[in-house]
């Protein structure tokens, strides 16, 4: 194991913005916990309560999205499974008068061109177009496979710009990557 010095890195995080980060596999204890800790520390920051409400719910949306799609993993017999299940992230920071919520995984690259086409449907989008989207996604029956994207258009309706998301190549998979401003 390498050895780092943990006040430089709190330095380095601090001066960033971040306020909360979590790394490795999530479960819903996990994300419930964190949650928790986020809201205390907005509570106690005084931070105006639509705001609180709204980075609250992109992080559990966030953190949720992350961990289904780890779990879609569990159990499998294919190798790669144990190295996406360990690969979420999530970063709760702040930039100027907005919080930056941040979430990200390895993918398969067989996922990516769905997911980018949801991505940029939603991207494409002022807020009410967004608000008809969601209404129209709501009237789609649930399936085994997924929401509608339920989620990631409410983050996109809590966002204060549109959603932002980056996608690099790691050996034989996909980074992706969510950036959330609110």
């Amino acid at each position: 194991m390498h050895d780092f010095d943990l006040v430089q890195l709190r330095d380095e995080l601090s001066e960033r913005g971040i306020l909360m980060i979590f790394s490795g596999p999530f479960s819903h204890s996990i994300i419930e916990e964190l949650g928790e800790a986020v809201r205390n520390y907005l509570e106690s920051a005084q931070v105006n309560r639509p705001a609180m409400m709204d980075v609250f719910a992109v992080y559990i949306e966030q953190a949720q999205n992350v961990r289904n799609y780890m779990r879609r993993w569990e159990g499998s017999a294919d190798p790669r499974g144990v190295r996406i299940m360990q690969s979420g992230i999530v970063v709760i920071a702040r930039d100027g008068g907005h919080y930056v919520i941040s979430s990200g995984n390895l993918i398969a690259q067989a996922d990516v061109p769905v997911l980018v086409a949801r991505l940029e449907e939603i991207r494409a989008l002022d807020k009410p177009g967004l608000k008809a989207l969601h209404k129209e996604r709501l009237r789609v029956p649930l399936s085994d496979g997924g929401n509608a994207g339920l989620g990631l258009i409410e983050m996109a309706r809590k966002a204060s710009k549109p959603l932002q998301y980056a996608l690099t190549t790691v050996d034989e998979y996909v980074f992706f990557t969510l950036r959330i401003v609110i």
